[in-house]
């Protein structure tokens, strides 16, 4: 039986942190032993934030494909491509901008969001304010059965699907409309309590140094009603007991919720079992981390590989949209 194929991709714009793996990477890891998965690093859309600092995103591309090595994506389940490599994703991009309504990007509900939390950048540009049309093209040009959202994303996905559908009206079927592949995205909080994000500096990153981690977990917010050791605690409201839901056995964490509302354990106690546990998380990654450093060649070797794959799967859609509008 052929596999449903799948499209997903991440922006090289820093170190990736705990949230992007409870949060994408673990669903992706899985996804790999059961579709047929196109993961790509998406270095175009880097540069609607970035695009002051080209210079970055390239040492960027590089971390990002050595984080999700180590965490388990397997080059040899999974096609993990550089988009930028792949020039039918522009050509498409620039087709499909040619019949976008305005009004469909002006309402992205996410546009007015990130420029809030990203509003040390000038993201009044074309390209920002266009992006969905280029996310469209990243996911159509392989025309997946399915794309991987959590419920936040499935407005973005929506309007992959209103291009796709005005394509087909406009010229014949060609894009099927892929469907939501809804993924449980797993939200840790930043160790402020906000978002876990880079530009709010709130993040423990997949390659952080353990005496970094540390340092930060000592300084981690907890329960703020919490002010005495002797003042009974609520897990539910603490900002640290969500990385408990996913790093502490279920044992345990019945034993901390016991000793926290009880108040026999104060934050500190509780601080010590997560760093335990989240450093038996992080060995492993780290450990596998050390051996793809040694290997100078080992991203470019796997991109290559994965950049060939993706433009002949993206050549063979081309060939079929140029002959729709008659441009071949």
């Amino acid at each position: 039986m052929e596999k449903k194929r799948i499209v997903s991709g991440m922006r090289p714009t820093g170190p990736l942190h705990l949230g992007h793996y409870f949060g994408v990477l673990k669903n992706w890891i899985n996804f790999q032993e059961e579709y047929e998965c196109y993961f790509f690093v998406a270095d175009w859309h880097a540069l609607t934030s970035e695009y002051s600092e080209p210079q970055k995103i390239r040492n960027f591309i590089y971390e990002l494909v050595k984080d999700w090595f180590s965490v388990g994506l397997n080059p040899e389940k999974c096609i993990i491509f550089l988009q930028s490599q792949v020039k039918q994703h522009a050509e498409l991009h620039l087709l499909l901008s040619m019949l976008t309504p305005l009004g469909w990007l002006e309402r992205n509900p996410t546009y007015k969001e990130v420029k809030q939390e990203l509003i040390a950048k000038d993201l009044n540009t074309y390209g920002f304010l266009g992006y969905p049309v280029l996310m469209a093209s990243d996911i159509l040009v392989y025309r997946p059965q399915l794309v991987p959202v959590g419920e936040d994303q499935l407005p973005h996905l929506e309007l992959t699907r209103e291009i796709a559908r005005r394509f087909n009206y406009l010229y014949g079927e060609t894009f099927p409309e892929p469907q939501a592949k809804l993924t449980e995205a797993a939200r840790l909080p930043g160790l402020d309590g906000r978002k876990m994000s880079k530009s709010y500096g709130n993040s423990i990153y997949l390659n952080e140094d353990i005496k970094s981690i540390e340092k930060k977990i000592r300084a981690m917010l907890t329960d703020t009603n919490r002010k005495r050791k002797n003042d009974p605690g609520n897990p539910n409201i603490c900002n640290l007991f969500p990385y408990h839901k996913l790093m502490t056995p279920a044992e345990v964490q019945e034993e901390i919720i016991t000793n926290c509302t009880q108040a026999k354990w104060g934050c500190v106690d509780c601080k010590k079992i997560l760093l335990n546990n989240l450093i038996k998380f992080l060995e492993p990654i780290h450990d596998k981390r050390k051996i793809i450093d040694k290997d100078s060649q080992l991203v470019d070797s796997i991109l290559e590989k994965g950049n060939k794959l993706a433009r002949e799967s993206a050549e063979e859609t081309m060939k079929i949209v140029r002959s729709k509008i008659n441009f071949i």
